[in-house]
């Protein structure tokens, strides 16, 4: 999950901007919780989330999102390769949230989730778009 520095985008897949809520746990436990995707890739997710974890923490995932008329949902077991500390503050600058931004990287993840992703992302991932489309379809 690297940034764009001065020669241009270094992450080995595209990004989408998207806004989705994620469900997670860590592995070995069994409360669930809840964060936000903010952007994803076919190699990972960047999620805000109020809990405080260290990297190398490894989080199994569950995205629910829309797919046509009807709801999906994408499971993957990731790890947390980034975390930085983050806030959000409306207009006037009052804060409104305040938590962590993290870096997850895709551990294992089923092949049918896999072409759930790439519908979600628009086929930008690394699977033929004649596949991808046909899947999207279903």
């Amino acid at each position: 999950m690297e940034e764009s520095g001065e020669y241009g985008e270094r992450r080995r897949y595209p990004r989408i901007v998207i806004n989705l809520p994620i469900e997670y746990q860590d592995t070995g436990d069994s409360s669930l919780r809840g964060a936000m995707v903010v952007n994803a890739g076919a190699g990972g997710f960047l999620i805000e989330a109020t809990r405080d974890m260290p990297v190398g923490t490894k989080l199994k995932v569950t995205l629910l999102f829309s797919k046509e008329f009807e709801l999906t949902n994408f499971e993957a077991e990731t790890q947390i390769v980034r975390k930085e500390p983050h806030r959000k503050e409306n207009s006037n600058g009052s804060l409104v949230w305040e938590g962590y931004q993290y870096g997850l990287v895709f551990l294992h993840v089923l092949e049918e989730d896999r072409w759930k992703l790439d519908c979600l992302l628009g086929g930008q991932s690394e699977f033929e778009e004649i596949f991808s489309s046909l899947i999207c379809q279903l």
